[in-house]
């Protein structure tokens, strides 16, 4: 097999492929082979098919899929060899492939049209400085903080009956189905509420499944199902409450600042409110630093200049989409189109330079820390039961077969805040004092 690359600019090439006979006749042969050890034809014990009938049968459609299959990978194996920075996908040119003559020919010539990216650099000293901003905490803010620290470090308790904002534990059944979980009060419509409202420990409730909670995600949370399961769960259900658990009235005394602090970290309210308001600034700085990385990688893909084959990019995006968009539809939003390519081709370089790997387990803690997003106050909770059913709920939606992209989603938000943790720490920064209100204006923007 003979591979050349015959570029007609910067960022557009050909490429051609000669296929000799050498180059995939074994392995046709030993297909052929093998359908006819397998081969059931009338006519004919098994095992025993002729040669000759086999080929006639199955030859051309066996040399169209060998040959395809030695070309997939033989130029995606080229284009990582040579180090050719594609975009898009290599495009065969179809007049070549309408040519060939599959009964006679032997050897066969196929060509590709490749998008290539200009030559760039990501120097970080050649960027302009990105604002970091420094945001002071007022009266309003600590006062703020204070009513929801009241509400997320007070007591839980367990009363007999049910009030809106509980978070219930139970088990649902439906025939023969049943499974303990627990279903957060956020997770059901408000016109819903009136079923649970009210109800007591031990009761068993039974509703519309579909009318009760506010999405279909929600829906499988609460329900612990998954993907095309989730779906085919209609009709009426029963829960059976086995437990209610309330956040009750925190005061302000030790033993909430012991809470909230750690124990013996303040004395009095007067030295709490002063502890508290360097961790709200704390926290502001944080809500700083991700403003930070969307300023730092807006600089890059408006600062680095990627020369992109527009044309064939465009025609690309047309045969890929199958018909769903017209080059006039493409074009009208090409602009972002060409925005994420040059972002993606700036990730991809940072990345390859600075070794940036993403492990399971990082996987696995960043859709646990989305699963206890979902249950608020509660998610955050030391609590056993609730971590073993954080565990299982982020591990069955990784392993959701149904739903593949699931575990490539969050492998892509590790990924890009890994690469994200690079930027900042490369970038140039220039520090700017600013008020809570210009800030939230800013980060709104």
């Amino acid at each position: 097999m003979n591979i050349t690359l015959e570029k007609s600019s910067n960022v557009n090439a050909k490429l051609i492929v000669a296929v000799a006979e050498e180059d995939y006749k074994s392995q046709v042969e030993k297909t052929l082979k093998d359908y006819r050890k397998r081969a059931n034809i009338k006519g004919f014990r098994p095992g025993m098919v002729p040669a000759s009938v086999v080929q006639k049968m199955f030859g051309k459609s066996v040399l169209i899929d060998e040959i395809n299959n030695l070309l997939g990978s033989s130029v995606q194996e080229y284009i990582k060899e040579n180090k050719l920075n594609i975009v898009g996908d290599p495009m065969p040119i179809q007049e070549d492939q309408d040519a060939i003559d599959w009964n006679t020919q032997k050897e066969f010539t196929f060509s590709y049209e490749l998008g290539l990216a200009g030559d760039f650099t990501v120097d970080f000293d050649a960027l302009p400085a990105v604002a970091s901003y420094e945001i002071q905490a007022t009266e309003k803010e600590l006062e703020e903080t204070i009513e929801n620290l009241k509400k997320q470090f007070a007591e839980q308790i367990h009363p007999d009956s049910v009030e809106d904002g509980d978070m219930l534990f139970g088990t649902f059944s439906q025939g023969e189905w049943s499974e303990k979980s627990a279903i957060p009060a956020k997770a059901i419509k408000d016109e819903a509420k009136a079923i649970f409202v009210g109800a007591t420990k031990g009761a068993t409730l039974t509703f519309d499944v579909d009318s009760v909670f506010v999405d279909e995600k929600s829906k499988g949370l609460a329900t612990a199902k998954k993907g095309d399961d989730i779906a085919a769960l209609t009709g009426e259900v029963s829960f059976t409450i086995e437990d209610i658990t309330r956040a009750g009235v925190a005061e302000l005394n030790q033993e909430f600042f012991d809470k909230v602090l750690g124990a013996g970290k303040v004395a009095n309210e007067e030295e709490f409110r002063k502890e508290l308001s360097v961790i709200i600034e704390a926290n502001y700085k944080r809500e700083s630093a991700y403003l930070l990385r969307i300023d730092a990688e807006k600089s890059l893909v408006e600062n680095i200049n990627i020369e992109l084959p527009e044309e064939f990019l465009k025609q690309w995006l047309v045969k890929v989409n199958e018909g769903k968009f017209t080059l006039e539809e493409i074009e009208a939003d090409f602009d972002a189109v060409k925005r994420d390519i040059r972002w993606n081709l700036i990730k991809n370089e940072i990345a390859d330079k600075n070794e940036i790997k993403v492990d399971y387990p990082e996987v696995v803690e960043k859709t646990k820390e989305m699963v206890r997003g979902q249950f608020g106050m509660y998610g955050n909770a030391a609590d056993p039961q609730m971590e073993e059913m954080i565990e299982r709920i982020a591990t069955g939606y990784l392993t959701d077969k149904s739903k593949k992209d699931n575990f490539m989603n969050m492998f892509n938000q590790v990924y890009a805040d890994k690469i994200a943790a690079v930027i900042v720490d490369k970038v140039k920064v220039e520090n700017k004092a600013i008020d809570v209100e210009e800030f939230k204006k800013l980060a709104g923007a």
